[in-house]
Formats: structure tokens, C-alpha cells, sequence
């Protein structure tokens, strides 16, 4: 059979065959993937070929360049690379072809495949003339509009696959030229415009040098703000992308553009189609994203924030304000029904919030006569919008200007509840919790929230949680952040105590009424039931917490009976357990950090013996939520943790070397620590089975690099359980902790995420050795002599590395003292030429009260070592 026919059987709808032509496609990329790879390519460009087996020859070849999993990605690149020269010339000349071809899918195809295979020669310097080629199809006398369509489509996503600065200047230079003229209203074809300006879209990251220079920025804008006002809806919606990309990329440059780009938005939101006004409003929410950032970045410093913050949205707010207050009374019927609609309405209420957050107080006297001129109004459209633009300003403002309002609008909101409009009562809860979140502090000299206006609060709350299912939960989201209010005043909870009974009451019903289609009210019902808990008043509510314990565990064991047919069954009993579970975690954390212990101690036989019955149903979310719970409960029984443990290992071991679900392992590594400091040396038992496999975890390059900084740790709270014991593990864990403290070295500083990682990993490397020198401090203490100079030659690495944070400077102050400390007079010689410390610890005084603790008591040890 020939290529053609294997193409086109693979589509059949007869199994049988569609089986067979797997087979051989499958047989012949393994035997000779060089020819494989050039059949594909010459049947996509061949225009006397069916249009199906080009179209699935296109999907293959993309395939055989790229995947999603980064792993298998690399391979990819790497048979590509070592496929031979000529043979790779053939492909990438039969690609080029391909763009000219009168069938559109074959086109585009070509045009993508062409950037997959630029993403990887490209940055090696290979296909340099690729950028010229393609250019060559936009400048030929009489090009058809179809070949520039396509070869501006390629060139859009060449520049989105690689990175700047792999073309040199004059190669921008050129394609943005072309993307330009192919953007020209002289340009007749739609296809070829539209094509344009989303190349344009992607090359702007390319162009830095070019919006530097004011002749060539001045055209680019002009071009833009010129296609904005295009005939078609396509091309404006995607030029006003390219604006929004260009305010957040070249803010700095905005500033001769704003009255042009200001007024183009405005008749964009009046009157233009909702895909060209969605785009219009996210360029003012950019504007304030790029403003809010600066404001955080430079605060304090006013003259630096005024040179680079240019306050478009404080010059624009008495024409922006009102523009946006009337996109939402825009609103669609029913769009409360819906968690992912996004509209005009919806889209301006996120901007005014963000304005708030970029202009604080001024923002209120523009909103507030809209509020108090639409709230009573018999439409609901104006009832709904009032509320929304009221609820939309409450963060950014000051509570002393935001008070007042509130105070006089929260019984009117209270009332709102009952409109006879539920997309009017939707946003009133969702505006209340906005309240509630964000300016309830019982604490504060004038509270929201008081003594006389609890109940009637109450009252409603609970009334309006049993109204339809997406009004019920905004409700439940507005007790969780009523609830939250109390966590740092946990003595003032006991204003909530009376309410108790009912709330939970209210909530677990809210949680059983939560239908398939709702599925968010019941996690947001059982997420307010755990913030309750969170902050109750023990020992008040301990009999009340007793009794919900008890209830849960119910509710938990009724999961196991639930009727499994489907994959959509067992995920929706997963969801339950991981919930039920959550809010067990709670109760316990609860009761065990209080006189209640007894209550867990009396169930804790059932909680484990569920917690076991969960993990029995095999799903890696359900893992997670009762491994914590796990965690809680280990901390809370203690020693008598222990019986436990031959029946939980396996699963704790199973989650230790679930490597695809890294969390899973993560959560499992953060519970042997739980286990650890609950049982001491009673582990002991268990401890060579975790650190094997600790250890494995660790050398496998699968496993993502966020789970190693917890391991670290967890050796050090190993070592201080089974204290001297740890002998044995030295061998092992010693030549991990150093070749981690060697890769610290060569982390790339300009690349913010590796900073963070670097941070995170030299703590958890500095746990491990304060935990490790504790353990083995006595005896056996002399053991850590060996690896002594390596420890103080990274902390002194440390130490001169100003990108460290607060937590590593503590934890390697504390390692110094640890040293000192077990060691004792040993470390004399060490500390004496290794002398970085004196300055290290001096620099620490100055430093926050927990440092600086730390930092003396590191201090008083090493100069105990050094006149011993």
C-alpha cells in the first residue's frame, strides 16, 4: 500500500482496517523514520492528493516535532536533529511549497509545521535563511493573497515558538515591515489583513528596539490604531489585541497614543460589536494591571514611581468611569447560571474594580451617584448593575472613605436578598461577601459588623442559603469570609457561638442540595463549614464540634456505598471524599490544639479505619485530602499513633513514589515529618522503608524538582526522631545534601522562578542538617567531622549570595549553632578558619526578632565551642 492509502485507511470507519493502518504507519516511523517523515511531507504538498490523508499526514508530522509532555518534547527534538542534512532540506523545501497550495488546511498546516520545525533549528543557528524565504512570498510581483495569508500565518507562528533573541535586527526589521504592509488597507484580501495583524501579535515581543525609535513606533501605532477601524469585526477585535499586548509590553511608550487609543475604546464599547468591545475594556484593565504593579514596585518611593508611572487611569477616570458604568447595564438574562460567561457587563465591573485598586479614593464620588440612581429603579437591570458597581470599588479605596457607605448600605443590602430578581440577589451576596472579606475587622474601632446587627445578618444568611444554588453559594462564600473576619481575634469568636448549631446546620444542607450541575455550591459550602471551625471559640464549642465529627465521619462512610458506574461516578465520589476529608482535617486540627483531645482520642480507631477505606478506592485527589487529614491526626494521638502504622505504610509508601502526581508524593513526604514528630523513635521500625525510598525520590530525574526541598527537610526531622539511629543513613543521605549544596552554584539569578527554587532547596538542605546534628548530638556526635567543612564552606556560599531570603538566613544562623553546639569543642579549629560567621551573625542583629533570637543563640554556642 502507498502512503495515500495508509492515510486514508487510518480514517476508516471500518475498525478492522482503521487497526491495520495504525499498524503500518506505527511500523514504518520505527524502521525508517528519515523516509517516514518525507512521505508526510510530500503528501501534505501535493495538491493532487485527497485532502484527508494531507490533512492527517499534516497532524502526524507536527507530532513527530513536538508534545506536550517535556520529556517526550526533548526525544522529539533529538531524532529530528540527527535525521540527515538532505533529507531534512527536502522536508523544510517541500513545507515552503506546501504554503502556495490551493487548499486552505494544507496551508495552515505547512504554516505551523513550519514553525515547529524553526523552534528547533533556529536557536541552534541552523535554517537561517527561512525569515528571507518566507519574506521573498510577501514581496513577488502578483503574489496570491492565499500564499501571503499563509506565509504571513507562518511567520506569526515562528516568532510565537522562538524567543528574540534568536533573529538578529534587520530580520524584525523585515518581517515587521511585511506584517505591516500586509496590514495596509491597500491590501484587498481579508484574509491576508487579519493574517497580518495576528503575526503582528505575535512578533511585538520581537520589536523592542523598534518601539524605541520614535519615527518607526509612531508608524506602527498609526497602522493599529488605522485597522482598529477596519470594516471587519475579526480584524478590529484583532487589532484592538495587539493594542492590549502593546499597553502591558511598551506601557512606557503609551504616552503621545492615549487620547487616540482612549477615543478609538470608546466607540469600541458604545457601539462595536462584543468580541471588538471585550478587547476594548481588557486595554484599560491592562493599563491598570501595568499601574498597580508599578504602584507595588516603587511604593514609598514617590519620585522613582512618578518618572516611570505615567497615571493614564487617574488622567482618564472622569471619562473612563462613566463609559464603564454603562457597560453594565449590559447584562444578559440568566448569565448568573453560568460560572464561565464572560461579557461586556462582566468584563467592566473587573475593570472599575481594578481602576479602584489604581486610584483608591478617587474612584468613589464617580461611582456612588450611579449606585444611589439605579439601586431602586423598577428594571433589574439597573437594580443589578447599582449593586455590582458598588461591590466592584470596595478594595482600593480607604475603609475611612468606604466605611461610612457601608454602614449606611449594608441594611439595604440585607434587604436586596429578597429581590424578586435572582441575578439582583446573586450579586447582592457576592457584594456582601466583598464586604465582609475586605472590611470586616471586629477588632477595628468602628467595626462593620456589631452586636446589634449580628442576628439580622445572621438571619439572612442563613434564610438566603437555601435560595437557588449559585446565589446559595456566593452566600456561602460570604460566611466563610464573615467567619474569617474572627481568625485573628479567635476571643471575640464567641459572638458567633450562638449561631453555631444553625449555620453548620444550614451549611450541610446547602452541601446535600448541591445537584450535579452545581457541583461548586457544595465546595463552597463545605469550605465556609471549615472556616467556622477554624474559628470557633474552644472550649465553648467543643461539644458542638464533637457532634459535627461525628456526622462527617457519617456522611464519609456513606461515600463507600455510593452506586459506581462510570468514570464520571468515581470521580464524583472522589470529589466528596477529598471534601469530607478537608473538613475532618479541620475538626481535628481543631480539638487537638485544645482541653478536647479527649474527643479524638475516643474516635480516632473510626477516623483511620475511614481514612484507610478511602485510600482502598485508589484515587490520587482523594490521596491528597485524607493524607493530610492523616497528618492531623497523627499529630493529635501522638505515640499511640503507632498501631497505625503496619496497616497505613503501604499507602504512605505508594504516595511517597507516586512521581506523576508530584503533589501526592509532596503531601506524603510533609506527613512523614507529621508522623515523625508524633511518634519519635517509635518509627524506627518503619524508617528503612522511607528513607529507600526517600532516597530514590530524590535521584529521579521524573519527579518535579518542587517535592526535593521537603525530602531535605524531612531527613533532618527523621534524624531528630530516631536521634542517634540515623547513623546508619549517613552514608547515603550525606552525598545527596552535598551534591544539592554543589547545584546551588551554577542556578541561573536572572531567572526569578530559579531564585525562588534555589531559596526553597538551600532551606530544606539547612533543615536537614540542623535536624541531622540534633539527632546524632551525644555519642555518636563526632560522625558529623567528615561533612563539618563542607557545611560551613556552603553556609559561607550562602551567606555572600544576596538573593537568599529571611527563611534561609534563619536556617543557616540556626545550622552554625547546631554545629557548635553538637560538636562542641571539635569545632574549634573549624569556626576559627572559617571566620565569615562573625560578620554573617553581626549583619543577623539588625534583622527582624526572629533572626536576631536565633542569631544570638547561634552566637552564644560558637563562642562556648571556641573558648572550651
Amino acid at each position: 500500500m502507498n502512503i495515500t492509502q495508509i492515510l486514508l485507511a487510518a480514517q476508516s470507519a471500518d475498525g478492522n482496517l482503521r487497526t491495520v493502518a495504525e499498524e503500518n504507519l506505527k511500523q514504518f516511523q520505527e524502521q525508517n523514520l528519515p523516509n517516514f517523515l518525507l512521505s508526510l511531507s510530500v503528501e501534505l504538498s501535493d495538491d493532487e492528493r485527497p485532502p484527508e490523508s494531507r490533512r492527517l499526514a499534516g497532524i502526524i508530522l507536527k507530532n513527530s516535532l513536538d508534545a506536550k509532555d517535556s520529556a517526550k518534547k526533548e526525544l522529539l527534538i533529538q531524532q529530528w536533529v540527527c535525521l540527515d542534512p538532505s533529507i531534512k532540506l527536502k522536508i523544510k523545501e517541500s513545507l515552503l511549497i506546501t504554503l502556495g497550495s490551493s487548499v486552505h488546511d494544507a496551508r495552515r498546516t505547512s504554516s505551523q509545521v513550519i514553525a515547529k520545525v524553526a523552534s528547533i533549528e533556529i536557536p541552534r543557528r541552523e535554517w537561517q535563511e527561512l525569515i528571507a524565504k518566507l519574506l521573498s512570498n510577501m514581496t513577488q510581483q502578483g503574489a496570491p493573497a492565499p500564499l501571503k495569508q499563509a506565509t504571513l500565518e507562518a511567520l506569526g507562528y515562528v516568532c510565537e515558538e522562538i524567543s528574540p533573541e534568536h533573529l538578529e535586527q534587520d530580520q524584525v526589521n523585515s518581517v515587521l515591515t511585511a506584517v505591516v504592509q500586509g496590514m495596509n488597507q491597500t491590501e484587498l484580501s481579508p484574509e491576508v489583513r487579519i493574517a497580518a495583524v495576528k503575526a503582528l501579535y505575535n512578533a511585538l515581543d520581537f520589536a523592542e528596539s523598534n518601539f524605541a525609535n520614535e519615527m518607526e513606533r509612531n508608524y506602527i501605532m498609526k497602522v493599529v490604531c488605522d485597522t482598529a477601524v477596519s470594516k471587519e469585526v475579526e480584524i478590529r477585535q484583532a487589532a484592538f489585541e495587539c493594542l492590549v499586548a502593546i499597553g502591558s509590553t511598551y506601557y512606557v511608550h503609551l504616552d503621545p497614543y492615549m487620547q487616540t487609543i482612549f477615543n478609538l475604546t470608546a466607540n469600541a464599547v458604545k457601539g462595536d460589536e462584543e468580541p471588538v468591545a471585550l478587547q476594548a475594556v481588557e486595554f484599560w484593565s491592562t493599563i491598570c494591571d501595568e499601574e498597580i504593579e508599578l504602584q507595588e514596585e516603587y511604593e514609598g518611593n514617590d519620585d522613582a514611581n512618578s518618572t516611570v508611572n505615567y497615571r493614564f487611569i487617574e488622567k482618564a477616570l472622569p471619562s473612563l468611569v462613566p463609559m464603564l458604568l454603562e457597560t453594565l447595564l449590559k447584562q444578559e438574562e440568566d448569565q448568573d447560571q453560568d460560572d464561565n460567561v464572560w461579557n461586556i457587563s462582566m468584563s467592566g465591573g473587573t475593570c472599575l474594580g481594578l481602576i479602584a485598586r489604581t486610584v483608591g479614593d478617587a474612584i468613589v464620588p464617580l461611582v456612588m451617584p450611579f449606585v444611589e440612581g439605579n439601586i431602586t429603579k423598577p428594571d433589574w437591570h439597573c437594580r443589578e448593575a447599582a449593586t455590582f458597581a458598588f461591590g466592584s470599588i470596595l478594595e482600593g479605596p480607604s475603609v475611612e472613605k468606604l466605611a461610612p457607605l457601608v454602614q449606611a448600605g449594608l441594611d439595604f443590602l440585607l434587604n436586596t436578598t429578597k429581590d424578586p430578581n435572582s441575578q439582583v440577589r446573586d450579586t447582592t451576596a457576592w457584594t456582601l461577601g466583598r464586604v465582609f472579606e475586605l472590611l470586616h475587622s471586629p477588632a477595628s474601632a468602628n467595626p462593620i459588623i456589631t452586636n446589634a446587627n449580628l442576628p439580622r445578618i445572621m438571619n439572612v444568611l442563613l434564610e438566603s442559603s437555601k435560595d437557588v444554588p449559585n446565589v446559595a453559594e456566593k452566600v456561602c462564600g460570604a460566611i466563610y469570609f464573615l467567619a474569617q473576619g474572627y481568625e485573628d481575634a479567635e476571643s471575640m469568636s464567641s459572638v458567633l457561638t450562638p449561631f453555631l448549631p444553625n449555620l453548620i446546620a444550614a451549611l450541610l444542607s446547602a452541601a446535600d442540595r448541591a445537584d450535579t450541575t452545581h457541583f461548586r455550591l457544595r465546595a463552597s459550602a463545605y469550605e465556609a463549614l471549615n472556616e467556622i471551625v477554624r474559628v470557633s471559640n474552644i472550649p465553648e464549642t467543643s461539644g458542638i464540634l464533637g457532634q459535627l465529627l461525628q456526622e462527617i465521619m457519617r456522611r464519609l462512610n456513606l461515600t463507600f456505598e455510593l452506586h459506581i458506574l462510570s468514570s464520571g461516578d468515581k470521580e464524583k465520589q472522589s470529589d466528596l471524599q477529598a471534601l469530607l476529608c478537608g473538613v475532618l482535617q479541620v475538626i481535628i486540627q481543631k480539638l487537638s490544639s485544645s482541653d478536647a483531645k479527649s474527643i479524638i482520642a475516643q474516635t480516632a480507631d473510626q477516623l483511620m479505619f475511614l481514612f484507610l477505606r478511602v485510600f482502598a478506592c485508589h484515587s490520587s485527589t482523594v490521596h491528597e485530602e485524607a493524607m493530610l487529614a492523616i497528618g492531623a491526626l497523627a499529630y493529635a494521638t501522638g505515640t499511640d499513633f503507632v498501631k497505625y502504622m503496619p496497616e497505613f505504610f503501604k499507602y504512605l509508601e505508594a504516595g511517597l513514589q507516586n512521581y506523576e502526581e508530584y503533589q501526592v508524593c509532596s503531601i506524603s513526604v510533609g506527613v512523614v515529618g507529621d508522623i515523625c514528630r508524633a511518634l519519635e523513635d517509635k518509627i524506627l521500625p518503619f524508617c528503612d522503608g522511607i528513607m529507600t525510598v526517600l532516597l530514590k525520590d530524590l535521584s529521579n530525574s521524573m519527579l518535579n524538582r518542587s517535592v526535593k526541598p521537603p525530602i531535605f527537610s524531612c531527613f533532618g526531622d527523621i534524624a531528630l526522631a530516631i536521634g542517634e539511629f540515623f547513623e546508619k543513613y549517613l552514608p547515603y543521605a550525606m552525598p545527596m545534601l552535598q551534591g544539592a549544596a554543589e547545584l546551588l552554584g551554577v542556578l541561573d539569578h536572572n531567572d526569578e522562578d530559579m531564585v525562588d527554587y534555589g531559596n526553597q532547596l538551600r532551606r530544606g538542605i539547612f533543615e536537614a542538617y540542623s535536624g541531622i546534628l540534633q539527632g546524632i548530638k551525644g555519642a555518636k556526635a563526632q560522625m558529623m567531622m567528615p561533612y563539618a567543612g563542607h557545611l560551613l564552606q556552603f553556609t559561607e556560599a550562602v551567606y555572600k549570595d544576596q538573593s537568599r531570603d529571611d527563611n534561609v538566613t534563619k536556617a543557616a544562623v540556626a545550622v552554625l549553632g547546631d554545629l557548635a553546639d553538637t560538636l562542641g569543642p571539635s569545632s574549634k579549629d573549624l569556626f576559627k578558619s572559617n571566620l565569615f560567621h562573625v560578620e554573617f551573625l553581626r549583619e543577623c542583629l539588625d534583622l527582624d526578632d526572629e533572626v536576631k533570637d536565633t542569631a544570638s543563640w547561634a552566637q552564644g554556642m560558637i563562642n562556648h565551642a571556641l573558648v572550651s
